[in-house]
């Protein structure tokens, strides 16, 4: 199983989910290392003054942000801290949506999440929901001190968590300026019903294994004709950035009290703790 990179909950009203959270993609392209011909020692990056060329020691970097051209805020590390969001080790969902509204261009990195003890069957309820009424979860969520909106939604017998990107970060198509032949495009009803032709032709059902890095392929087989040939050459190992485990909050919560929730507040008619909400009947509010 791939490396749990963070632990914690899905949230939503008063339900908590414990659930890990494991990358749900892996890098298979050629990563190509920098080494010094002469000692065959790995190459990193050094830390030097783009003007002065010289080398700058650790203490004498500060961080800056550009205001205008050829000026900067600096900013010390206490105010850095201080701007980062809480780690509050939840996916917190703010709300529910239809799955298909949400364009591709805003997909950042996709995530599987897991559920961990005593969270199964609440785990196994979000995703039944979710498939059945066609909406996704869209969710807050901090991962290494950043704070990513996110969107929940089932895959298979799983959850799919995927990062979005945040509307500042994606351009407005409008940026390409786009001349009227393409937006007000006069097209030819035969030329465009053989394009509809082609494309019907061309049609296959989605097989991904179809498909390979053909680059990565080469450089593969080439790398393995010379190691066999003896071609192969002694690297001094890099240190490695040690891991901090991540902290584990087991929770568990009843959807009825949520469904009980009237105006963000408990409503005194919600179930008691420790009653099951398998009975209960399942409400649906539009996301405003």
């Amino acid at each position: 199983m791939a490396r749990v990179i963070w632990k914690g909950a899905v949230s939503f009203g008063l339900v908590h989910i414990p659930v890990a959270l494991v990358p749900a993609t892996v890098q298979r392209g050629i990563d190509f290392d920098w080494i010094d011909r002469r000692s065959m020692d790995p190459v990193g990056y050094k830390r030097i003054n783009k003007t002065t060329g010289a080398d700058i020691a650790g203490e004498d970097i500060v961080r800056g942000v550009q205001y205008e051209k050829h000026r900067y805020v600096v900013l010390d590390d206490d105010e850095i801290r201080a701007a980062y969001p809480a780690a509050t080790r939840t996916v917190d969902i703010v709300a529910f949506v239809d799955a298909d509204e949400i364009p591709p261009i805003h997909f950042d990195t996709p995530y599987y999440l897991a559920p961990e003890a005593r969270g199964e069957k609440v785990y196994a309820l979000l995703r039944e929901a979710l498939a059945d009424s066609g909406q996704a979860g869209l969710a807050k969520v901090v991962l290494r001190n950043t704070q990513h909106l996110a969107v929940l939604m089932p895959l298979g017998p799983g959850l799919l968590l995927n990062t979005l990107r945040w509307p500042e970060e994606v351009r407005d198509l409008a940026e390409l300026a786009l001349p009227e032949a393409v937006t007000q495009a006069k097209l030819d009803p035969r030329e465009l019903d053989m394009a509809r032709r082609l494309i019907a032709d061309m049609r296959e059902d989605w097989e991904p294994s179809h498909y390979k890095n053909e680059f990565a392929a080469q450089i593969m087989a080439l790398v393995e004709r010379k190691a066999r040939q003896g071609k192969l050459e002694t690297v001094g190992e890099a240190a490695e950035e040690g891991e901090e485990g991540a902290e584990i909050i087991d929770l568990a919560d009843l959807l009825r009290r949520s469904l009980g929730r009237k105006g963000g507040k408990e409503s005194k008619a919600a179930a008691p703790a420790g009653q099951d909400s398998s009975g209960g009947r399942r409400s649906r509010k539009k996301a405003g």
